[in-house]
């Protein structure tokens, strides 16, 4: 019987001996070993309950066997569902109540705190899965027969549901479906240019669509091999750009190489390929990497609820402060917030996108998935941006980002761009705060170079050469740094809740 996306990855496995996984002690796992571990999970699964269309919600550490799991369920024909593991017992107890999993999986030490939490939750089965691969399932699984009759499942079937942040209202399940990860997997492959010689650095975390879904996929649909490493260590991964290929990083990885003294052209020289995504990267970075190591970083455009969107080019000009253009067989379209009217190039408005990677609708919220998507199937995003004349898409924030101030739009990646583009500027973060007179205040919070000395009159004055005046920000607030999720985004729900009182 046909299991659509295991067996897309089944038909592009190179032989048994090739390595999938190196580990960073030095420890291989082939293809040959992917399949039977991979099975072995989907014997305990089935063992434990878990029947097709059941979710397995898992709050796990990185480890192959997290991608044992993740390929267990698919070929079970559960729905995955990975959690992010900064999430407190609190946070676990609404995603158990929300989703009912069959099972969940967690850390070992976690155990005697998420326990209970499960139980309240009434979840069937509660296992553990440590990042040295022991733990309660990771005892299933050894005593669990290597081969398994994957369970059947249409393009259509849901294989994963993904949690968005949830940083306004509470979270929503993105339901994603066989066919969402098998395309964009392959239209990835194909437009990066990976193969079976690709060699990945892998140093994301497995709980979100980057490091999972992109990186992981891609490595499956190439029949490529990537180096698993728990997390970003500068040292490391320079050391590892001689035998490797490529790198999927978030912002954060490349500002921290890039403090390294060993990054250097003659480092870089086996690298073709760097990638850049979950956050927006700085220009500067952009062109600073450029210098330093001959590559043009590739900076792309997804979401928890389509995968990816658009990718600058392989061959082509890579532009800095774009996110490329839209991928084979994705429409990405710009439209205005209130209205729906489609609007020309180079004018901003609310990004919409269709295609085969658009997920299906958000768990258990019909109302929702319906205000969400326009009658002609386009997914309003949520994200402002525009198309220039050359078909570059940009991003210039959160649709809720936006700001209001006296009657006038204010786009902060407008003002962004000129602050970061100061001396002395590392970057900034521009939001909205009520405030009496204008509704909301334009204000800038900035992190300054270690010996930088910029006084908010002085970017202040050098603005108003720039900008028009509803656009200046009221104050600007220096800090150390901005606060950041996970995967390197700035919280600006959580600036906006500090600097809430600025202007009372």
């Amino acid at each position: 019987m046909a299991n659509h996306l295991f067996d897309f990855f089944r038909a592009r496995l190179p032989g048994a001996g090739r390595t999938f996984i190196e580990t960073a002690d030095g420890r291989r796992i082939t293809y040959g070993d992917l399949l039977a571990r991979s099975a072995r999970m989907a014997n305990a699964l089935v063992a434990l309950g878990v029947k097709p269309g059941d979710r397995v919600a898992v709050q796990a550490e990185k480890s192959p066997a997290f991608l044992d799991l993740y390929l267990g369920c698919v070929r079970a024909g559960a729905a995955f569902l990975p959690l992010n593991t900064a999430y407190t017992p609190a946070e676990i107890e609404y995603f158990l109540g929300d989703a009912e999993p069959a099972l969940f999986v967690c850390d070992p030490a976690k155990r005697a705190a998420l326990e209970p939490v499960a139980r309240a939750r009434r979840v069937p089965a509660v296992e553990t899965l440590g990042a040295d691969e022991t733990g309660t399932l990771a005892d299933k699984c050894a005593a669990a027969a290597t081969a398994f009759a994957d369970v059947a499942r249409a393009a259509g079937d849901i294989a994963a549901i993904l949690y968005t942040s949830g940083t306004t209202g509470r979270s929503k399940g993105a339901m994603l479906t066989h066919e969402n990860l098998r395309s964009n997997a392959d239209t990835l492959t194909d437009y990066w240019r990976f193969g079976r010689d690709d060699v990945l650095i892998h140093a994301l975390p497995v709980y979100h669509t980057h490091g999972l879904f992109v990186a992981t996929n891609v490595i499956l649909a190439a029949g490529a091999s990537m180096i698993f490493l728990p997390k970003l260590d500068p040292d490391q991964i320079l050391k590892l750009f001689a035998r490797a290929t490529s790198m999927m990083g978030v912002p954060t990885f490349y500002t921290r190489l890039l403090q390294h003294p060993g990054l250097t052209k003659e480092a870089a020289k086996g690298m073709r390929l760097f990638v850049s995504g979950s956050a927006p990267l700085l220009a500067e970075t952009h062109r600073e990497w450029q210098a330093r190591t001959g590559h043009a970083i590739l900076e792309r455009y997804g979401m928890t609820e389509t995968g990816m969107n658009t990718s600058n080019p392989y061959d082509g000009d890579r532009i800095a402060g774009t996110v490329g253009f839209p991928l084979p067989g994705v429409e990405i379209r710009v439209a205005d917030p209130e209205s729906g009217k489609l609007l020309p190039p180079e004018t901003i408005g609310m990004l919409e996108v269709k295609g085969p990677n658009v997920f299906v609708g958000y768990w258990r919220m019909p109302e929702k998935t319906k205000a969400e998507f326009r009658p002609d199937g386009f997914f309003i995003t949520g994200d402002l941006g525009k198309i220039d004349a050359r078909g570059y898409v940009h991003i210039v924030g959160r649709g809720k980002d936006l700001i209001i101030s006296g009657g006038f739009n204010v786009y902060p990646k407008e003002v962004e761009s000129e602050i970061d583009a100061l001396p002395g500027v590392v970057e900034s973060a521009v939001i909205g705060v009520p405030h009496a007179d204008f509704g909301e205040g334009v204000t800038a919070v900035v992190v300054m170079q270690k010996a930088a000395k910029l006084s908010e009159a002085e970017v202040l004055a050098a603005l108003g050469q720039r900008l028009a005046k509803f656009k200046l920000p009221k104050r600007v607030i220096f800090v150390a740094d901005l606060p950041r999720n996970t995967m390197g985004k700035v919280q600006k729900n959580v600036l906006r809740d500090q600097y809430g009182k600025l202007y009372q």
